[in-house]
C-alpha cells in the first residue's frame, strides 16, 4: 500500500513538473526544439513518391485524344517545367486569365488531352488511401523548380489586378468569427500549439512560409497542394469552401507569392 501511494505520489508530482519545465522555456528554446522536429521530419520526404507517379502521369498518353502532358505550357513554352512553378501565377493569353499551377494544368488536362473539365475537376484532393492525379501532378511540377528563386512578376495589368484582389481578400474580415487570414498571419512570433504562424504581410514572413508549399503533411500521411492549404484555412475560419481553383483563391495565391519573391523555393516541404 505504501509503494502504490509512494508511486501515485510521484506520477502526480510529474504531472505537475512537467508543464511547469516547458513553460519555463524561454520562446527561442521552443522555437528551436520544433526546429529540430521539423528537420528531422525532412529526413526522407514522401513527397517524393508522388512526384515519381506524377512524372509518370506527365509522359503517359491518356484522355479522349490519347496525349501525355509534354506539350503542356506553364509559362515558358510548352514541355518546359524546370523552374515554372517559381513564376507562377502568371496570366497566360491562350485562357485570357492569370492562372495557378493547378488551374493551369487543368487548362491542359483539358485542351491537350481532352479531359472534361467536370472530370478533372472532380477529384483534385485525394485521402490517404489514394492519392489524386492532381496531388502527383502537382509533386512533380513543383519539385523542378526545388533550388530556384521566386519570381512572380506583376508587369500584366491582370496580374496586377490579380495580387491586388489577393491582397483585399487577405484583409477581408468575415464568417462566424469574424476572421480574416491576417487575423492569424499579420503579426511576428505567433503560434497555434506547434504550428508557427508566419507573417504574412512581411515579405520574410511570405518567403519562409510560401516557398515550402506544396507539402507532405506528417499528421495525414498525404500530399497537400496549395489550393488545398488555402482550402482548409477558410474551413478554420468558418467561412464557406471556396470553389476548387477560383479566381479568388488564385488571386489570393498571387499575392502570397509575390510577397515571397526573390526567396528560394524549397518544396515541397514537409509539415507535422
Amino acid at each position: 500500500m505504501r509503494a502504490r501511494a509512494c508511486a501515485a505520489a510521484l506520477a502526480a508530482l510529474a504531472a505537475v513538473a512537467l508543464p511547469a519545465a516547458v513553460a519555463a522555456q524561454t520562446p527561442d528554446q521552443v522555437k528551436r526544439g520544433i526546429d529540430q522536429y521539423r528537420q528531422m521530419l525532412l529526413d526522407g520526404n514522401p513527397s517524393e513518391l508522388y512526384a515519381l507517379k506524377g512524372a509518370e502521369l506527365w509522359t503517359t498518353r491518356r484522355g479522349p485524344r490519347n496525349a501525355s502532358l509534354e506539350q503542356c505550357d506553364l509559362g515558358l513554352g510548352p514541355g518546359v517545367i524546370k523552374g515554372a512553378y517559381a513564376q507562377l501565377p502568371r496570366y497566360f493569353a491562350d485562357t485570357g486569365r492569370v492562372q495557378d499551377l493547378e488551374s493551369r494544368l487543368i487548362t491542359c488536362m483539358t485542351a491537350l488531352q481532352g479531359f472534361a473539365e467536370s472530370e478533372v475537376r472532380r477529384r483534385p484532393m485525394g485521402n490517404e488511401d489514394r492519392p489524386s492525379e492532381m496531388e502527383q501532378l502537382v509533386a512533380f511540377v513543383v519539385t523542378e523548380s526545388n533550388g530556384v528563386k521566386m519570381n512572380v512578376r506583376l508587369d500584366h495589368p491582370k496580374m496586377k489586378e490579380s495580387f491586388a484582389l489577393g491582397r483585399d481578400i487577405f484583409y477581408y474580415r468575415s464568417g462566424a468569427w469574424d476572421f480574416s487570414c491576417a487575423t492569424c498571419h499579420s503579426e511576428d512570433d505567433k503560434r497555434i500549439r506547434l504550428q508557427d504562424l508566419p507573417n504574412l504581410t512581411r515579405r520574410q514572413g511570405a518567403q519562409v512560409a510560401y516557398t515550402t508549399w506544396p507539402a507532405y503533411r506528417v499528421s495525414s500521411s498525404q500530399m497537400k497542394t496549395f489550393q488545398w492549404r488555402l482550402n482548409d484555412c477558410f474551413r478554420q475560419m468558418r467561412f464557406p469552401e471556396p470553389a476548387y481553383a477560383s479566381e479568388a483563391t488564385i488571386a489570393l495565391t498571387t499575392y502570397l507569392a509575390a510577397m515571397a519573391n526573390g526567396a528560394e523555393y524549397k518544396g515541397p516541404g514537409i509539415k507535422r
